[in-house]
């Protein structure tokens, strides 16, 4: 795991670890800190999984076969994280920034399409369903939770996975969505090729919230 001071963050890359005990540690953190925390932002990869948000209708899940599938604690509906997926979590203190849940929200998607932008790639949000989009089809999912005024969790970007496993479920409940990734849009073979981009953006967007 490497550290990074940036501003007023400081930034990790965890690497590749299992979604589990992540989560867990984000759940102390967020538990633990002061007014006085600085915020983080956390990079990780995971293993395959599959992750259905508090309120998750479970039928979404249709073959996970040899798949793990846990019930975590954020908003939405069932996703998939799984490697060549940057991930990347926010643990903000919101009431400190100023944000609120969906501004926030709105910060994770326009990092992704201002980083996207600089590889030729028009990218938008939709209000009725949180997340960036290409053409109709998913590139990022968004899902938060916010406790004691602090946000942890955030917001996962296909960038060269194996996307069969997105056959297995409805992504975010959605029965006929289909989903993309860097790697069929542009040049970009692996997430090195995108997270700099994406992690200035989001330093910048953060920067000016």
């Amino acid at each position: 795991m490497s550290e990074l001071i940036v501003r007023d963050l400081i930034v990790r890359d965890l690497g590749f670890e299992p979604m589990v005990p992540v989560w867990e540690r984000m759940k102390a953190f967020t538990e633990a800190r002061s007014e006085a925390t600085p915020d983080e932002i956390w990079f990780v990869e995971h293993p395959p999984v599959f992750t259905l948000g508090l309120n998750a209708d479970g039928s979404h899940v249709l073959a996970p076969g040899e798949i793990e599938v846990v019930r975590i604690d954020r908003g939405g509906q069932v996703t998939y994280h799984g490697p060549g997926q940057l991930v990347c979590y926010v643990l903000l203190n919101l009431r400190r920034r100023k944000l609120d849940i969906r501004q926030l929200v709105q910060t994770l998607e326009g990092a992704v399409i201002d980083a996207v932008a600089g590889f030729g790639i028009e990218a938008y949000p939709r209000r009725d369903a949180p997340g960036v989009y290409v053409e109709g089809r998913k590139l990022a999912a968004v899902g938060l939770r916010v406790r004691r005024g602090c946000s942890y969790h955030g917001i996962a970007v296909n960038v060269a996975m194996d996307l069969d496993p997105y056959g297995r479920i409805h992504p975010c409940g959605f029965e006929d969505l289909e989903v993309t990734q860097l790697a069929s849009l542009t040049a970009i073979d692996s997430i090195e090729d995108f997270r700099p981009d994406f992690e200035r953006a989001l330093i910048e967007r953060l920067s000016s919230s």
